[in-house]
């Protein structure tokens, strides 16, 4: 089946984004840091400090993907609950990111982020619910022999 390796690659892919979010992001606070940048009259440290905050923040919103998608990898388990709407927000994340970098990053980054909303959806969609068992199936003595309707037993 292809649900496992998706949820592999998932993992591993959010886990290098979020590496590479946090890191770009703490250098992006460096550069404004150092160059003591100001934007329509913002504090540069007030800036600086702030790129660094998101930047983490979205670094370890990024991780919670991945250990969520790793979960899922290893335990060949739909996500349910928590890590369902986890999943399903990066999702819609990956999705708006990948609106903002085509305009702003090129088409390069935009292939990116839609490679992963597809990636995270088919996660979402190929764990689906179990198949019911068929009509007949399981219905045994105990002894591994059938039981036919004749000799079944019935309950008053």
């Amino acid at each position: 089946m292809v649900r496992r390796p998706v949820a592999w690659v998932v993992a591993l892919v959010l886990f290098v984004e979020a590496f590479g979010v946090a890191g770009f992001n703490w250098f992006l606070g460096h550069v404004v840091d150092r160059q003591h940048m100001s934007l329509a009259g913002l504090d540069p440290d007030v800036m600086a400090t702030s790129s660094k905050i998101g930047g983490v923040v979205f670094g370890l919103y990024f991780l919670l993907c991945g250990v969520v998608a790793l979960l899922v990898a290893v335990r060949n388990r739909a996500p349910a609950g928590f890590g369902r709407i986890v999943l399903v927000s990066s999702a819609v994340v990956h999705g708006l990111l990948g609106a903002f970098v085509w305009g702003l990053v090129g088409f390069g980054a935009f292939a990116f982020m839609m490679v992963m909303l597809g990636l995270i959806v088919l996660l979402l969609v190929t764990y689906d619910a179990e198949p019911a068992p068929a009509e007949g199936v399981g219905d045994d003595a105990g002894d591994g022999s059938p039981v036919s309707p004749s000799t079944a037993p019935t309950t008053p």
